[in-house]
């Protein structure tokens, strides 16, 4: 596959991604991708994830059935990034928000919430 070519992953075979609705132009969120994740999302046109947490390779929304749909992919003119633009199905963010980027630093330091609850994580993913 030519875009995968020149791609500069870490030492652990990861590479930064970051997912940005096609839509609102909002970043949902910051993820790491395998040679594998960014093959089956190419393939699929779903994205894919490397969970670091799990050590494998999941589709995002595979708990919450909250997945991406691929409209366009790029990669940085270093080849140290890529960016997926998506159609999100739902919300991305496990916390229940559509994006993980719901937390504002206000004027005053303090943090703000800035998006309203898509759902109820808890009801998606039981009492953590």
């Amino acid at each position: 596959m030519d875009f995968l070519e020149g791609l500069n992953f870490d030492d652990k075979g990861l590479i930064p991604a970051i997912i940005q609705d096609e839509k609102s132009s909002k970043v949902l969120t910051l993820c790491y991708m395998s040679k594998e994740a960014i093959e089956k999302t190419l393939k699929e046109k779903k994205v894919y994830v490397f969970r670091r947490s799990k050590g494998r390779v999941m589709i995002k929304g595979e708990t919450s059935g909250c997945v991406q749909t691929v409209k366009e992919a790029y990669k940085d003119c270093a080849n140290n990034s890529l960016l997926f633009k998506v159609d999100q199905e739902r919300a991305a963010c496990h916390e229940g928000y559509f994006t993980c980027y719901y937390q504002k630093m206000g004027k005053d330091g303090s943090t703000e919430i800035v998006e309203e609850r898509v759902f109820d994580p808890d009801e998606v993913y039981g009492d953590k």
